[in-house]
């Protein structure tokens, strides 16, 4: 079949876009990425609220056969008096927050002046020294657990808060990230401080660090949050119950609950989940800033 071509002096038209179709456009385009995120955020969150539903409810509804979101017979009570009751519930509350409270405080008084060094100041190797850094990403915590757990046991240091935090006093994530943050710091200001007479020491923690408290509270939620979950390592340093952190603590309460109780166990579980939560709704604005800040997706 035969198809009739334009002529040499027609052009093709072009539809114009009008201001309501291009509306139309941008508001399906934002009606279809909300509803991913909100689908994504649903599918996140409905463990956690799952949680909290089953930590409220009887036993006979926790194992019933149809779906209630909410239950028909509250028993909050019970379930939160016994596991509180059961186990030191709080005590390994107040242990996570002492343990991650240390290594937080020691991994960025050691972190922020090793990343300085290989953002602003010249030496020889430090190319080096960083590459050196980025492989130290690569090795997980199991590699050295066997000699770190001969050292602490060859000093009588097992079963202590020592034992828990030694291994991530130096954190080689924070100083990538803090060494990407302080390189997009002016290099102006460094020099203006330098001939002011100002030391290094003084410009990193007077004049640079607190222009870093995004990048700091970004690492702050990271390094909470892996080690208040963290089970390997306490569970080969840690055999006393008072010094138990929160995951640690949860085996030993399933353990004197036999497993049979979910009621307490997630009424347990939800006690220690709320630090964690309240921890991230309050440092929300500044992770999110230095996420941002520092490059790292």
């Amino acid at each position: 079949m035969a198809t009739s071509l334009p002529l040499p002096g027609q052009a093709h038209r072009v539809r114009p876009v009008t201001p309501a179709s291009a509306l139309a456009r941008r508001m399906l385009t934002l009606l279809i990425v909300h509803g991913v995120l909100i689908a994504g955020a649903m599918f996140i969150l409905l463990p956690f609220v799952w949680m909290v539903v089953t930590s409220i409810k009887s036993p006979p509804e926790i194992f019933a056969v149809d779906f209630s979101l909410w239950p028909k017979h509250f028993n909050g009570v019970e379930n939160y008096g016994n596991a509180l009751g059961k186990v030191p519930l709080l005590r390994f509350a107040l242990n996570g927050v002492i343990v991650c409270g240390v290594i937080l405080v020691v991994q960025v008084l050691v972190a922020v002046p090793c990343a300085y060094a290989l953002a602003k100041l010249r030496f020889p190797g430090r190319t080096t020294m960083f590459a050196l850094v980025l492989l130290g990403l690569c090795i997980p915590i199991q590699v050295p657990a066997l000699p770190l757990y001969m050292g602490l046991a060859r000093l009588g240091l097992l079963n202590t808060y020592f034992a828990i935090m030694m291994p991530f006093f130096l954190s080689v994530f924070a100083i990538f990230l803090f060494r990407q943050f302080f390189r997009s710091y002016p290099d102006e200001i460094i020099h203006a401080a330098r001939l002011d007479g100002m030391s290094e020491f003084e410009i990193v923690w007077r004049i640079v660090v607190p222009s870093a408290w995004p990048a700091i509270a970004a690492f702050s939620v990271f390094s909470l949050v892996a080690h208040w979950n963290d089970l390997y390592w306490p569970l080969i340093v840690i055999s006393d119950t008072h010094l138990a952190t929160p995951p640690l603590g949860m085996m030993f309460f399933a353990d004197a609950e036999s497993g049979s109780n979910y009621g307490a166990l997630t009424a347990a579980a939800t006690v220690l989940t709320a630090p964690l939560v309240i921890a991230f709704l309050i440092a929300r604005r500044r992770f999110i800033q230095g996420i941002t800040m520092t490059g790292i997706k």
